[in-house]
Order: C-alpha cells, then sequence, then structure tokens
C-alpha cells in the first residue's frame, strides 16, 4: 500500500514516514504544496496524509486538485484545531482530520480505518497482526499474547516490543530504540532504556518458552526465536 505524506516540517515528515513505514507501508513524502499537488494527482496512491499550512500550495489547494481527478482518501493532519477548520476540511472533501500534536498509534489506527474503506481493497486485519514465534501482536488494539496469554504491557513498553517485532532479527541500538520510541536523543547517562527491556522481558519473556529477547553485547537488542 502506497501512501503519500505533504508535510513541511521535515522532522514530523521524517517521524510519520519512519512509523508508517515500519508498519509496513511504503511512503513518499513531498515537502510543499507544490509537489504534493503534482504527486497526488499524478501518482498511484491508497492514502494521502495532508498537512494544511503549506508553502507553494495550501493543503485545501491540494485536496481541490486531488478530488477533481480521483477519490482517494485524504487524511488531514494540520495545528489548525477550530471548529471551523474542521468543517471546512471535511467539506473540502477530506475524509478525516487529526490535529497536532499527535499520538502515532492513533495516525496509524485513523490510515488503517480509512484504508479499509478506501478505493483499494485492504486487509487491515492481516496487516495489523504480527507474529513472532509464540508472540502474537495486534497493533491496532496494542494488544500482545504469549502462548495465548494477554500481556499486560504499558504504552510505552508495547511501543517498545512493536518495534523490535517489525523488525525481527535485526539488531537495534539504544539510540534507536530512544530516538524511535521515547522520541529523544540519547544520552549515555540515561537508562530508560535498560529500565524498558528489563520490564518487558519480565513481562513478555521470563515467564515463556523460547527466549525471544536477546541482548546484544555492546550493539543493542534483538527479537528473534533462536536455535
Amino acid at each position: 500500500m502506497r501512501i503519500l505524506v505533504i508535510e513541511d516540517e521535515a522532522k514530523l515528515a521524517d517521524y510519520v514516514k519512519r512509523g508508517l513505514t515500519e508498519s509496513g507501508y511504503t511512503v513518499d513524502v513531498a515537502k510543499d504544496g507544490i509537489e504534493g499537488r503534482y504527486l497526488a494527482t499524478g501518482g498511484d496512491y491508497q492514502l494521502v496524509v495532508l498537512d494544511i499550512m503549506l508553502p507553494g500550495v495550501d493543503g485545501f489547494g491540494v485536496l481541490s486538485a486531488l478530488r477533481e481527478k480521483h477519490n482517494t482518501p485524504v487524511l488531514m493532519l494540520t495545528a489548525r484545531d477550530r471548529v471551523e477548520d474542521r468543517v471546512q476540511g471535511l467539506e473540502a472533501g477530506a475524509d478525516d482530520y487529526l490535529v497536532k500534536p499527535f499520538a502515532f498509534s492513533e495516525l496509524l489506527a485513523r490510515v488503517a480505518a480509512l484504508l479499509r474503506r478506501g478505493p483499494a481493497p485492504l486487509d487491515v486485519t492481516q496487516s495489523a497482526r504480527m507474529t513472532v514465534s509464540n508472540l502474537e501482536m495486534d497493533l491496532l488494539s496494542r494488544k500482545a499474547w504469549r502462548e495465548g496469554q494477554r500481556l499486560e504491557l504499558s504504552a510505552k513498553e508495547f511501543s517498545l516490543l512493536a518495534l523490535l517485532a517489525r523488525r525481527k532479527g535485526q539488531i537495534l541500538s539504544r539510540t534507536t530504540l530512544a530516538e524511535q520510541v521515547w522520541d529523544m536523543n540519547f544520552d549515555s547517562d540515561t537508562n530508560v532504556v535498560e529500565v524498558a527491556i528489563r520490564r518487558l522481558r519480565a513481562k513478555m519473556d521470563d515467564p515463556f518458552k523460547p527466549k525471544l529477547l536477546h541482548n546484544v553485547r555492546g550493539m543493542g537488542y534483538v527479537l528473534e526465536e533462536r536455535t
């Protein structure tokens, strides 16, 4: 599934692209309204995530041009949170409206909901479920099970496990985990990653077999079944 993100804030655009890519989507990014309008009207996308306040052409201009050619689902993602702005966006043809700042889990759920009812069918249940050995995860409901037993995870613990599961078999450094789960620059004096890994392992790994969460000395952590 291809998604176009039209967002001029580079850090936010990269964050959204990274998260959606890790969730299994193919993502393109446009950094202004002119490029966004060109890609949205000419590309084969199943969803457009669209900011309103864009240089060149604003989000309403992009949406208007898109609606002349396509019925692609559009999720407006913007800091404009007045009721009037939401109404204007929806009346202009947007399918959903999410206000910044936002939780990525909510963005992911809204993306999946729009793709479910969009012009291109998507087996969202399949794409939202992940398994690693006898670990099962549902990314939409944010629930996890081992051997059929529900794991009582905090929001950060689930996010940490989801990231490791999406990239199973890959060694993820503490820096990567800190940046992507806590949205923070890594500080060598901070042990937040180690503490979270220890708590996650106690809930998810220690009571079960096989062991899935492994330390790789000097490199980081990996989620995989080892024989």
